[in-house]
């Protein structure tokens, strides 16, 4: 297990910082590097989880590779020695959890899909028997699958909450040839996504994508089905009608729920047991999905 990174510090590169990664700006390009921070209910956490943003980079790397052909994304190359020249002193630093990629005007929408009915979704069907104002067959059960996977976007919101976005509003904030592109790909990729994790024993329940324009072409962008963005369950132990172990970051949200915390700044420290516990997690998630067992030549 290696030192956690919490921050980044390329003196001299315009920085600026999201809830997990840490963005550099190279004019053309963007260096991404994966810190191990970890957010849940919208607040980044005291306590850092070790090796989570060489996980995450892995992981997403190896699903852009996978899926990059039928669905362009901002990828350029996760090989530090083909980085720009000023970022050879920070190699170690770089090597194994970072990446660079594309620059492009990022669209602002969580292109949320849901296969299962899980979270949310599944305290929203409780209540009104629909999920962001789609009618489900009545009598469905918790972890149920859906008939087919559900399309729900949501607001890509810098501070609190997301919020759903209606097809009417999405229409209105990005447009109708664009908000249907966005519906086709993201459940097209999600498809793409469960059908390859079920054959490595994962079911995805959700996840969510974002995309960017990249001169005229629509990319994907961030990271995908990794255990930040999805949800992941184990296939064999699947069972409708509760909810399901899983390989993400649902174990910490359990622990905040039950340790009285009101979610309000600030967010309580997680005990060892809990760190170490999510970072078994991710990396279950990664070995499985992968069939690889270390996540780089410079970690474990």
């Amino acid at each position: 297990m290696n030192r956690p990174i919490i921050e980044t510090d390329l003196p001299g590169i315009p920085k600026r910082s999201g809830k997990v990664r840490d963005l550099y700006d190279f004019g053309d390009c963007l260096l991404l590097v994966a810190t191990d921070r970890i957010s849940a209910f919208d607040q980044i956490l005291p306590d850092p989880i070790p090796d989570k943003g060489k996980i995450l980079t892995a992981l997403a790397a190896f699903w852009f590779k996978l899926t990059g052909e039928e669905f362009p994304n901002h990828l350029i190359t996760t090989e530090v020695e083909d980085y720009p020249e000023e970022l050879r002193p920070y190699a170690s630093l770089l090597r194994g959890r970072s990446m660079l990629v594309k620059k492009g005007i990022v669209i602002p929408v969580e292109c949320v899909v849901r296969g299962y009915l899980a979270g949310s979704g599944w305290r929203e069907y409780r209540k009104t028997g629909e999920i962001c104002g789609v009618k489900l067959p009545a009598g469905l059960q918790e972890s149920d699958k859906l008939p087919e996977p559900l399309f729900t976007p949501t607001t890509k919101a810098q501070v609190g909450h997301d919020q759903p976005l209606t097809p009417g509003k999405l229409v209105n904030l990005v447009g109708s040839e664009v908000a249907a592109k966005l519906e086709a790909l993201s459940l097209a990729l999600y498809r793409t996504g469960a059908k390859k994790a079920e054959e490595a024993g994962i079911i995805i329940a959700d996840t969510k994508f974002e995309f960017a324009w990249v001169g005229d072409e629509l990319m994907v962008v961030d990271e995908i089905f990794t255990p930040d963005s999805s949800r992941f369950w184990p296939l064999a132990e699947y069972q409708p009608g509760k909810s399901q172990p899983s390989f993400d970051k649902q174990y910490i949200r359990d622990y905040l729920v039950n340790s009285g915390w009101d979610f309000n700044p600030p967010a309580p420290h997680l005990p060892a047991e809990v760190i170490n516990k999510t970072r078994e997690k991710y990396l279950e998630a990664y070995q499985r999905l992968t069939g690889k067992q270390v996540v780089c030549e410079c970690g474990f």
